[in-house]
């Protein structure tokens, strides 16, 4: 037999196989070696003077060093014994499948450019013999020197191996479910995972497709990015763990949070998956609610007699005229004027006053904002009752205000829904900081933007250390006034850079419990200056008292079309659909609207606490459902203003009966 021929056809094997990726077969080397001398047939390696002629020390280290090197060509597993060579075809054999059976653990890496020795020379008693051995020429990029080889191969070794652990043992379910949270934006950052999570999916649907052997091969060649083939022990691959192993939606998205979110992050949207919606359909469906959800704004046509406290002329005439005209006949007479202002509760004026009343017009100030209401209906009159009332109607107080400071600050992820909340605007690059100073020494600002004492947090900062947007906004808030504690807060305003001197000045809101108080400020203000705002006290029994302020802004500011700091003809008073017909179902709301109020927001069609208790199961899909689902704009519509019984509030009204009469309306 020609060993000539077999190590050419070994050493053009391997150049083929070094255009691709090397990797190395988990084989016994000493194992190897045993096989390629036993392979040879009966006759063909006899003893060469104390060892078989085959036995050779170059070859074995030759076969030792790169006999187990393999690479996927194509789709398939070769070896660098896969050759033709005659005569050596058992050989040849029996050492690619010894190689082929075993599994892949790490790429190949060699510390010296050759392997093998080409030949050598002995000198006999005739003659000089040329020994011809395996040998090859190793590519540079295969070869490193020894001390950096094991940690050159432990990091692909590791990317492959947690690549596929995570292909096995991560879900289709969870991995779908993650998408879907990513899709709602109910995940801190999400966007910043979905492409790591949409190129693991795709790859995992690769992988479920392929062979067991063929799985064994795969992520070795792959160009997967660190992101997706290492995804299993990343922030998101606790989240996918977690999934899989069966746990709780949200308490798998709380350990996320927990990792990844700040201590003040509040998640925008529920969290649901594609199981839950399923779910939650099913349930409108056997209820027969499906056309429940398609909601509109309420009209005076959809009303009567027994929804309303109060209609003026017109209204009367929309919703039945006979009546109401008889009533105001009776009482009828020349109006005659009185300025005096007189207080009186919420529960007199609908009992001694209102009944009386010809026409009725309240005063809408900016403080009001936030007290803007809009009276929903559904669009199919025959639906089924989706509420815990027995009528199909909703309401939707303002959420967000164009060109207001409360949707900047959300928008900023700015909290707008505590007890207490401060909110700074302005309208250049500048640099201006909100402080408050608090009963006890605490000291709210962006030195220090959390307190301890109070649970005061300032959580929206803004053009700190360069000027970033001509919007900025800043906020403090007080999530739970019961930890608050009692006495004076100081709130004020600091130039910390002043970097303009085009559109000076700032507006500050202070939200006390659903209550608007609005400052403007127009002066330039120098570097370092302070301006104090107001001062609040609080107590826990009497709650918040604005004791000393800047004048309070009277400027005229147009709210749902209406202009503020001026009085409003009022179409309707009326209670929440949740209180008509004699019911008591949760806090009373009272309904003032106003001729020509019309909602420029995104009304939302229902909230989760109006609906049934037969829907509690899938609360988690109808808030998102809820909040995607915005009625369409409209003409005509009973909007104006809403106030509830368990805040404090006032409202001034001119009432006109027997006389005229204007009147401190308190909540």
């Amino acid at each position: 037999m020609d060993f000539q021929a077999l190590k050419i056809a070994v050493a053009k094997q391997f150049e083929r196989m070094q255009r691709h990726a090397l990797l190395r077969a988990s084989v016994d080397k000493d194992a190897l070696w045993t096989t390629y001398l036993d392979a040879f047939p009966p006759g063909t390696n006899e003893v060469f003077r104390e060892r078989r002629e085959y036995d050779c020390s170059c070859c074995r280290r030759f076969v030792r060093a790169v006999g187990d090197v393999v690479a996927i060509i194509d789709g398939k597993l070769e070896t660098i014994w896969d050759v033709s060579a005659p005569g050596y075809e058992p050989v040849t054999d029996a050492l690619a499948a010894f190689v082929r059976a075993a599994p892949i653990d790490d790429i190949f890496l060699h510390d010296e450019r050759t392997a093998g020795v080409e030949k050598n020379f002995e000198e006999m008693s005739e003659r000089v013999h040329t020994w011809h051995h395996f040998f090859v020429n190793i590519h540079s990029k295969h070869v490193k020197p020894k001390k950096e080889i094991p940690a050159a191969l432990a990091e692909p070794r590791d990317r492959r191996n947690v690549l596929v652990r995570g292909l096995r043992e991560l879900t289709d379910d969870a991995v779908e479910t993650v998408l879907e949270l990513i899709a709602q934006n109910s995940l801190y950052r999400g966007q910043e995972h979905e492409f790591a999570v949409t190129a693991f999916a795709k790859l995992k649907a690769q992988f479920a497709g392929l062979s067991a052997r063929e799985q064994e091969l795969f992520g070795w060649t792959s160009d997967v990015p660190a992101s997706v083939a290492k995804i299993r022990n990343s922030a998101i691959g606790t989240l996918l763990i977690d999934l899989s192993e069966g746990r709780d939606l949200n308490s798998a998205v709380a350990r996320f949070e927990a990792l990844v979110a700040p201590a003040n992050y509040k998640r925008p949207t529920a969290l649901i998956s594609k199981a839950m919606i399923e779910q939650a359909q099913a349930k409108l469906t056997e209820l027969g609610l499906g056309s429940a959800l398609q909601r509109r704004y309420a009209t005076l046509e959809d009303i009567t007699i027994n929804n309303i406290l109060f209609a003026d002329r017109a209204a009367r005439q929309v919703i039945n005229g006979d009546v109401f005209d008889d009533l105001i006949a009776a009482t009828a007479s020349t109006p005659k004027g009185l300025d005096k202002i007189e207080e009186v509760s919420i529960e007199r004026f609908l009992a001694d006053i209102l009944p009386r009343a010809q026409s009725l017009e309240l005063l809408l100030e900016n403080r009001h904002a936030s007290k803007l209401v809009s009276l929903i209906a559904p669009i199919d009159p025959t639906a089924g009752r989706l509420f815990k009332w027995d009528n199909n109607f909703s309401w939707s107080y303002a959420g967000e205000f164009a060109d207001s400071i409360r949707e900047r600050v959300k928008k900023a992820g700015g909290n707008i829904t505590g007890d207490l909340c401060c909110r700074l605007s302005w309208s250049n690059f500048d640099d201006l900081d909100l402080h408050m100073h608090e009963p006890g020494g605490g000291h709210i600002y962006f030195g220090s933007k959390h307190s301890n004492a109070t649970n005061g947090r300032l959580d929206v900062d803004m053009n700190a250390g360069r000027g970033t947007t001509r919007e900025p906004v800043e906020n403090i808030f007080y999530g739970d006034r019961r930890k608050m504690r009692e006495g004076t807060y100081t709130l004020s305003v600091n130039q910390y850079a002043a970097r303009e001197s085009t559109d000076i000045g700032f507006e500050v809101e202070i939200d006390c419990l659903g209550t608007l108080h609005c400052f403007a400020y127009a002066k330039p203000m120098r570097q370092g200056e302070t301006v104090e705002v107001a001062k609040l006290d609080y107590r826990h029994e009497s709650g918040f008292h604005l004791r000393e302020s800047l004048p309070k802004s009277s400027a005229s500011r147009e709210l749902w079309g209406l202009p503020s700091e001026s009085f409003h003809r009022v179409t309707t008073v009326m209670m929440s659909p949740n209180h008509w017909d004699e019911q008591g179902v949760g806090n009373r709301h009272y309904f003032f609207m106003l001729d020509g109020c019309k909602n420029d927001g995104s009304a939302r069609g229902f909230f989760n606490e109006f609906l049934k208790s037969e829907l509690d199961a899938h609360r988690k899909v109808f808030e998102v459902v809820g909040s995607k689902m915005k009625v369409p704009e409209a003409d005509s519509q009973l909007s104006g203003l809403g106030f509830s019984s368990t805040q404090k509030n006032t409202l001034v009204c001119r009432v006109k009966g027997s006389f005229t009469r204007t009147i401190k309306v308190v909540f």
